[in-house]
């Protein structure tokens, strides 16, 4: 059994591991700003990908994805243009991506659902 905080970092570090082997630059983890929070700010190829991160040991609750709600999703589009306000990347393309990590007996699998928002 994990902790709620545990379970998230373990997820975010798995998921940083899985967008490295798929040739993901990482540039930023856990960016915080007043108006919400960024898991993972990754670059593939030409596009700026901003990811949540969602971890689940069991779906008694729904899919991780489930969990991003309007709400959710609207703090992370806030968040996501105040990072490119405050980093200049106007002239980039972006994507918001989410990935699901579900841990299960010393396992893992990953969802990892593009363009989500």
């Amino acid at each position: 059994m994990y902790l709620y905080h545990e379970l998230g970092r373990i997820g975010e570090d798995i998921a940083a591991k899985y967008l490295v082997n798929s040739n993901y630059e990482i540039i930023e983890r856990n960016f915080r700003c007043k108006q919400g929070e960024i898991d993972i700010i990754a670059k593939e190829d030409d596009e700026i990908v901003f990811i949540e991160v969602k971890t689940r040991s069991n779906v008694a609750c729904g899919r991780p994805s489930e969990a991003v709600n309007q709400v959710k999703q609207k703090h992370i589009k806030k968040a996501t243009k105040y990072y490119i306000y405050l980093n200049k990347l106007e002239n980039h393309y972006i994507r918001i991506d989410v990935i699901e990590v579900y841990l299960k007996n010393n396992k893992f699998y990953i969802n990892h659902i593009k363009q989500i928002i």
